[in-house]
């Protein structure tokens, strides 16, 4: 027994440091591994972002944003573009500071035809132009990609941050975007930013829960289409405010370092009959009294997370015009019923109000889409959904879909399963409904959101789970650089991969216009002499690149000689003399997987 007795007091007092030094060793490593690898990822992801930026000529709306911002700029005026808020183009506007071009606020014409006056009629370069305008927005979707790390992180541990990061940082659909002059990356990534901080106001909502309305407000100060996150955000942050005043309850009361919760309790069954039925029955009215002091704490806190956003959006406006002029360069519809009494009371500016009464005019158009080799007008509400199982890679189907049913299944997850899958579930449900299938660009929020969700899947303890993320992980990864610098028309490998993108969707899946710089290096470099037709979709000049084509719609099918290169978004809209050319035509390629090239 003394024996036994000496040998516990020699093991609490003997030196520690020689057994501590390799789990000190690998600390000291792991405190630099982290860092090293989000860096890792983060830079990759910019290298690519930065390279498609530099190759790729204006999309079909990026003049438009341009235009707007740099109008911001020198007119200080809401004039063009009043279907997006302000904050988007604010962004923007910073790169168009840097690049100072040259504009002429006296032309006149469409938003569109200024952008182009902006780029091609006014001597500036529209390469350097284009290149200071996207890199704001890239270096915003790369913090976005550190919100879903963090959020992951705190989810699931620093394992699951890096999966979530990784899967983020190889996403073709946000690297696609994310290198554009647009505004789809940025509100996605805001209302990403705005859950992950009213999760963490569970623990700290005095702090959290303004900064969380902030966030909400800039994606809604951003994208109108970002509106049906309000009341999903503001119910969180009240689920918040609830959960944060029970952690208070279960923290030491008496002064002592104890809960005072079980000594009341106890204290309540401690004594004579009589006096224990009181005790018990004044702790129920205290129990009562707590319920009614949460409901209004939990609607104040609903409350700080709408009025902060509502504050930003009126700042996003007060920074372009302190005197809050509207004067829009074309008519805004009228707008009646229920919906035009709902956008009246909304208490925001009137541009903000008018630029809603444009988004439900947009909706009222026939629009044309395309999925799956069908063509048709008006909208499919599976649209939106079809599109992701396409344009995502398998790797982050997998583990976002196991990741949200480890969310719900998992009783230590489970309280964050709201938090995850509410923000992005309500959104998709909007813009299901929407009439304009034109890309997965309209929901760019599903991969930011299932990047975060599949931090859930590795569970400790089953080694396996580990094994499958980790080739989950690498197939997306690899599956997101095969595709490099092409990730517009990315499609995954269970629908043939970019290539056959073209045949199952259209427009900004994967022909928004980007190639046509592409296409005049190409001409130059093999078809030097070659007579070419071009039936070209989108926003850029062609002979300012150097393409001297004509429209073969124009002319008899039978003066239609060489070469015929046909945007994808047309060809799949090409009925009449368009398909006959197509039909007489024999393949001669592509450029960037968003041209096909015919030789007649």
């Amino acid at each position: 027994m003394m024996a036994r007795e000496q040998h516990l007091v020699l093991s609490r007092t003997a030196p520690a440091e020689e057994p501590s030094r390799p789990v000190a060793g690998m600390r000291r490593h792991r405190r630099w591994l982290v860092p090293l690898l989000v860096a890792l990822l983060l830079a990759q992801m910019a290298a690519v972002m930065v390279t498609a930026a530099v190759q790729q000529t204006p999309t079909i709306d990026e003049p438009v944003y341009v235009a707007t911002a740099t109008d911001y700029l020198h007119e200080h005026r809401i004039r063009y573009n009043p279907e997006h808020p302000p904050l988007g183009k604010l962004l923007i506007a910073t790169g168009v500071a840097v690049a100072d071009p040259h504009y002429d606020p006296s032309y006149t014409g469409a938003q569109g035809d200024v952008g182009r006056h902006l780029l091609y009629e006014s001597g500036n370069d529209p390469w350097r132009l284009m290149l200071w305008t996207r890199l704001p927005v890239i270096a915003l979707t790369l913090l976005f990609g550190l919100v879903a790390f963090a959020f992951a992180r705190e989810l699931t541990g620093t394992a699951g941050g890096l999966v979530a990061l990784a899967l983020y940082t190889f996403s073709p659909d946000l690297i696609a975007h994310g290198s554009l002059a647009t505004l789809d990356v940025p509100a996605a990534g805001f209302v990403l930013t705005s859950a992950w901080l009213v999760w963490r106001a569970r623990r700290r909502p005095v702090l959290y829960l303004p900064l969380s309305g902030a966030a909400l407000g800039a994606a809604v100060a951003t994208k109108m289409s970002a509106l049906p996150a309000v009341p999903v955000l503001m119910g969180l942050a009240a689920v918040s405010v609830v959960v944060a005043g029970r952690r208070r309850e279960a923290q030491p009361t008496d002064g002592r370092g104890t809960n005072s919760g079980p000594r009341k309790a106890l204290s309540a069954l401690s004594g004579p009959a009589d006096s224990r039925r009181r005790k018990a029955l004044s702790l129920l009215a205290g129990t009562a009294g707590d319920r009614r002091r949460k409901v209004p704490a939990a609607l104040a806190g609903a409350a700080v997370v709408a009025m902060v956003a509502v504050a930003v959006v009126w700042a996003a406006y007060l920074v372009v015009d302190p005197r809050l002029r509207f004067s829009p360069a074309g008519p805004v519809p009228a707008l009646h019923g229920l919906r035009g009494r709902l956008v009246d009371l909304l208490p925001v500016p009137e541009a903000y109000r008018a630029g809603m009464r444009v988004q439900f005019g947009l909706e009222e158009y026939p629009w044309q889409g395309f999925l799956f080799g069908h063509l048709y007008t008006g909208s499919l509400w599976y649209y939106l959904p079809a599109a992701l199982l396409v344009k995502t890679p398998l790797g982050l189907l997998a583990l976002g879909a196991a990741g949200a049913v480890a969310a719900v299944a998992l009783r230590r997850l489970r309280p964050a399963a709201p938090y995850l899958l509410l923000p992005p579930g309500v959104l998709l449900a909007a813009a299901m409904t929407g009439s304009r299938d034109f890309g997965t660009r309209y929901a760019l929020f599903v991969p930011m959101f299932l990047a975060v969700a599949a931090a859930c899947v590795p569970r400790p303890g089953r080694r396996w789970t580990t094994a499958v993320t980790a080739a989950l992980v690498l197939w997306t990864a690899v599956s997101s650089l095969r595709t490099f610098p092409y990730y517009l028309p990315y499609s995954n490998e269970a629908f043939g991969g970019p290539a056959h993108t073209h045949r199952l969707l259209h427009d900004s899946n994967v022909d928004w216009g980007q190639d046509l710089g592409r296409l005049a290096d190409r001409l130059r470099e093999r078809y030097p002499h070659e007579r070419v037709w071009l039936v070209y979709k989108g926003s850029g000049v062609p002979s300012y690149y150097g393409i001297h084509a004509t429209d073969p719609r124009t002319v008899p099918t039978r003066q239609v000689h060489g070469l015929l290169a046909v945007s994808d978004s047309a060809l799949v809209k090409a009925r009449g003399r368009l398909a006959d050319l197509v039909g007489s035509s024999r393949p001669a390629g592509d450029v960037g997987r968003s041209i096909s090239l015919y030789r007649r």
